[in-house]
């Protein structure tokens, strides 16, 4: 596995949007504010010409501008990391025109972004063999005050920390971003882990995953290595993290069969599990741990959900590509992160 330099005092943090780009409120504040608060910081920011387009659909721009400005971005020198601007619907679409053998064969460059961007931070890690970071995309750090899931994600980025833990509340429902672009998050839900089963555990394994919407998209595809991936690791294992957008409890069911039946959970060593989008709904009896756990158990291991990934934030930042050892006590995990 590959790792990228970690950003250092006065780099240059390049942005790109290979998903959405900061074309409309409340994003288009937030975006800018982040880049004032980056530039503040003293860092050198680079943004790519679809940072605030909006001529495409789902994505910022054509699917061949939006691969051509990430191709750019990745292989140049004047930027020391990389930072998508937003999420998205059919960032996939861009994927048949993404030189990933490039960036294979390229000097390792951090890719941070999350939801749409799994697209990057998956196929990169698959593809190229070259660990990404599941986390906040640029407009989130644009918030008045950064929440510690923020400062957390860019100090994995700049390399000051590798150990991750949860966060005490959540956010249900945001404030209305039109009136306040950079609010704050709205943190009204106290964490609760849902552990299967109801115990204390440590599991390790290499990190692997993003959003489940994505990742079942890409499934059955010429950009689908996930296989040959996980038995090039067997020896270590994989831990799986998951999480959920637009998918409701059945459909995340059977996103999980065909992930299953896929072959892509040989030699896993636990699963961790986002809170999803649709928190809290049930159809006709299936609510959603049942639509995870009822398939997944069969692997006799642990399976720790609502954790602070994914969509309803805060969310830990991870490295996808690490080897990591997951510490699960009480109302608490923690994810301690090795670059090997």
């Amino acid at each position: 596995m590959k790792y990228g330099k970690f950003l250092k005092d006065s780099g240059t943090i390049g942005f790109v949007a290979p998903s959405f780009g900061a074309s409309i409120e409340p994003y288009k504040s937030r975006f800018d504010n982040a880049l004032k608060v980056f530039s503040d910081m003293g860092y050198k920011v680079k943004t790519g010409p679809n940072c605030y387009a909006g001529e495409g659909i789902g994505i910022s721009n054509t699917p061949q501008n939006c691969a051509e400005e990430l191709n750019e971005y990745y292989l140049a020198k004047d930027n020391d990391v990389l930072m998508a601007v937003g999420g998205g619907e059919l960032m996939c679409e861009i994927l048949e025109y993404v030189d990933f053998e490039a960036f294979a064969k390229a000097e390792p460059k951090w890719y941070m972004g999350y939801s749409d961007n799994t697209n990057m931070t998956y196929l990169l890690t698959t593809l190229a063999d070259t660990a990404s970071i599941y986390g906040p995309c640029a407009a989130t750090f644009g918030m008045r005050k950064w929440h510690k899931a923020i400062q957390d994600s860019f100090d994995v980025l700049s390399g000051k920390m590798t150990t991750v833990s949860g966060y005490d509340m959540w956010e249900l429902e945001g404030f209305d971003s039109e009136l306040d672009p950079i609010a704050e998050y709205n943190l009204t839900e106290k964490k609760i882990l849902r552990r299967f089963p109801d115990s204390d555990t440590a599991f390790s394994g290499r990190l692997l995953g993003g959003c489940i919407d994505c990742l079942v998209t890409l499934l059955g595809t010429k950009f689908d290595k996930t296989k040959e991936f996980c038995e090039k690791y067997k020896n270590d294992g994989i831990i799986w993290f998951i999480e959920a957008c637009d998918l409701n409890v059945f459909s995340i069911r059977r996103a999980i069969w065909q992930m299953k039946m896929a072959g892509w959970f040989s030699y896993v060593k636990g699963f961790i599990v986002g809170r999803p989008r649709i928190y809290g709904e049930d159809m006709i009896g299936l609510d959603q741990y049942k639509a995870i756990t009822d398939l997944l158990s069969e692997y006799d291991v642990p399976i720790v959900m609502d954790v602070d990934l994914g969509h309803l934030p805060p969310a830990m930042p991870l490295i996808c590509g690490s080897m990591a050892e997951v510490t699960v006590k009480g109302n608490d995990i923690t994810v301690d992160m090795k670059l090997i």
